[in-house]
């Protein structure tokens, strides 16, 4: 059989042969670094035989991919270890994510993993390592596998919802055997270096009428010392928890009478507020027609959008005249009705309508966290009403947009272009291709790369994914560009056209931070609490050095400060010096500004960065001057 390796060339091989095998005969190096192959662009097992003629890609270890493979594989792990120590145990599913593995299992009847448990089922986990057993690949007939999961009912209803007839792949290694699609790494040698890092509780399949199941999560990488360094980084997020410095900065808290609704503390408040303004300055800016629409509307408007239908169980609804209202989980159907209030032309396109809408959500009590799992929240949406053939030029146009707000924030990211669903997706095929192609070709005329995202768009049209990477290397999904079909033909929206003829509109849906808590909360992580000082809700910490003699002076520095714009707090209270400089380092305040003798004789300042050591003295002039170029530039070099 003839085996087409990636860079074109071809070789012939016995049939049956693995790719393992092809891989230790082209280099010893090669076979070890390899953890799976590509076959026909499909993902195999290095041991699985090959059947015929095809195309290979070995994957190996430095792959984002084989990272994922490996912590699959560190999933089963998990689950042979927990079944020898809990051997009632049934298993939910085990996938990779972004940064690792988890399992939702039950264990059993009155038992529940807590952090104490996770060392012993890691000592499982390491003796069943150092086994090195291999993972051993089988095909079964749907009627065989029930029978082999016969006493795990999460697994039943798996294979259940399979087509009679279908493929059913499983995995063993020892005397575990999984439900699995594979591929996985050689053997349980592959799997020394990993670390359990939480267990916590989640609804089976996602679903909160389903059981709960307890979830473990957890790590698996190459080496040790990959393992060391990501646990370094995992204790430096944790002293990062935007939970913990929100009530260290006094930025926000949760009350026990309002679950999942923040309460906004002074500093949190100047924050938010900082942010909204630089929103409303570049979307003004970039012509937006900005808009604020009722939080309560009547229920017939949601089932006009089809909210009620799909979304009403994460509504809060109320009675008002004897009809049904809804508080809005979405601002869209606002934003069509504002569209709705006139007529419109192909001149007035492209129509933008930005707000910043405060939607409610009834999320389930156990998802909720911080200020990144809430049940309130204000989305940056807008709404942009434009024809077919401008599209291409307004994402672009959006793109750059991004490009810019998500740069401000030192936030780098990555675009995912989400296509036709295989099923209930509405509109014509045409009209897909069409759409998908003018996203496609907005990225590239903004000179950005993209990922394809096969099948995942939403049932009303394809949508581009912006996945931002903060400092602590972690993805985040906050920026989307959506174009929906849907809306404007549920809605009849219309404008007329060059011709004076009614024609419907395109519609597209965009959010760049998607949720102002969210993202406040993303980038107080990103920034360790040290905002820049744009946007640092205290920019200036005035500390005298002795209220006799020095207050005073500093009342007028304060007063001067406040009449340019800039967030000042004096620290009069009768401490030491020492003592009100630390806490201000530690309220990670960007300027302390520290007043003594020499600053009131010679009027002027000596002020000392944010984690620097090193003071400067100059002229409150001076001292304005260098601030407000700073802010300025966002906290960049001009």
């Amino acid at each position: 059989m003839k085996i087409t390796f990636i860079d074109g060339s071809s070789k012939e091989y016995q049939q049956g042969i693995s790719a393992l095998e092809i891989a230790q005969s082209i280099s010893p190096s090669l076979a070890k670094k390899a953890v799976f192959a590509k076959i026909n662009g499909e993902d195999y097992d290095l041991t699985r035989p090959l059947g015929g003629d095809a195309s290979l890609e070995l994957v190996t270890k430095d792959a984002p991919e084989a990272f994922s493979v490996l912590n699959h594989s560190c999933s089963h792990l998990l689950a042979s270890a927990v079944k020898k120590l809990y051997p009632a145990s049934a298993f939910g599913v085990g996938p990779a994510i972004e940064e690792g593995f988890y399992y939702d299992i039950n264990p059993g009847a009155g038992i529940k993993f807590t952090e104490e448990d996770l060392p012993k089922i890691e000592a499982e986990m390491a003796a069943i390592a150092t086994q090195a057993l291999k993972f051993e690949r089988r095909e079964v007939t749907k009627e065989q596998a029930l029978v082999i999961f016969e006493n795990d009912k999460y697994k039943q209803e798996i294979i259940n919802e399979l087509e009679d007839g279908a493929v059913i792949t499983i995995y063993k290694h020892g005397d575990f055997i999984d439900l699995c699609r594979g591929p996985h790494v050689l053997s349980t040698k592959m799997l020394k270096h990993f670390k359990l890092l939480s267990v916590s509780g989640a609804y089976w399949r996602g679903k909160s009428d389903n059981e709960q199941l307890q979830r473990i999560y957890g790590i698996c990488f190459f080496s040790d010392a990959e393992l060391q360094q990501h646990l370094e980084i995992l204790k430096e997020r944790a002293e990062r928890d935007h939970r913990k410095l929100g009530r260290e900065l006094g930025l926000f808290m949760i009350s026990e009478y309002g679950p999942g609704f923040p309460f906004w503390l002074p500093n949190g408040w100047v924050l938010r507020r900082t942010l909204e303004e630089y929103w409303f300055k570049i979307h003004t800016r970039e012509g937006y027609q900005l808009i604020q629409t009722p939080i309560m509307l009547n229920k017939d408007l949601w089932q006009i959008s089809g909210h009620w239908e799909n979304y009403k169980d994460n509504m809060y609804t109320s009675e008002i005249d004897k009809y049904e209202f809804a508080i809005k989980p979405m601002n869209c159907p606002g934003g069509i009705l504002v569209y709705r209030s006139k007529l419109h032309s192909y001149r007035d396109f492209p129509l933008r309508l930005g707000e910043l809408g405060m939607v409610h959500r009834h999320e389930a009590s156990g998802a909720l966290n911080g200020l990144f799992r809430v049940r309130y929240f204000t989305q940056d949406d807008a709404h942009v009403f434009l024809t077919e053939d401008m599209i291409e030029s307004e994402v672009a146009e959006l793109i750059r947009l991004f490009d810019e707000i998500y740069s401000t924030f030192d936030l780098s990211y990555q675009i995912e272009l989400s296509t036709r669903p295989e099923e209930n997706y509405i509109g014509t095929v045409e009209i897909w291709d069409k759409s998908e192609k003018a996203l496609a070709n907005a990225c590239r005329k903004a000179g950005k790369e993209f990922k394809l995202n096969p099948g995942d768009g939403a049932f009303y049209g394809p949508k581009l994914d912006f996945k931002l990477r903060d400092s602590m290397n972690r993805i985040w999904q906050c920026g989307t560009i959506q174009l929906d079909m849907n809306l404007p033909e549920r809605f009849d929206l219309t404008y007329i056209d060059e011709h004076g003829e009614k024609q419907r509109p395109v519609m597209l849906h965009r959010a760049i931070f998607g949720s102002l808590e969210r993202f406040i909360g993303i980038i107080t992580e990103h920034y360790g609490g040290a905002f820049p000082t744009w946007l640092a809700p205290v920019q200036i910490k005035l500390i005298p050095v002795k209220n006799d003699f020095h207050l005073d002076y500093v009342k007028k520095v304060k007063e001067l400060l406040f009449k340019e714009g800039l967030r000042v707090e004096i620290d009069d209270r009768e401490e030491k010096l020492g003592y009100k400089i630390r806490e201000a380092q530690t309220l990670k305040i960007p300027y302390q500004l520290v007043v003594g003798d020499k600053e009131v004789n010679e009027q002027l300042l000596t002020y000392r960065k944010y984690g620097s050591t090193e003071t400067n003295t100059v002229f409150i002039a001076e001292f304005i001057a260098l601030i407000k170029k700073e802010i300025a530039g966002f906290g960049k070099d001009n």
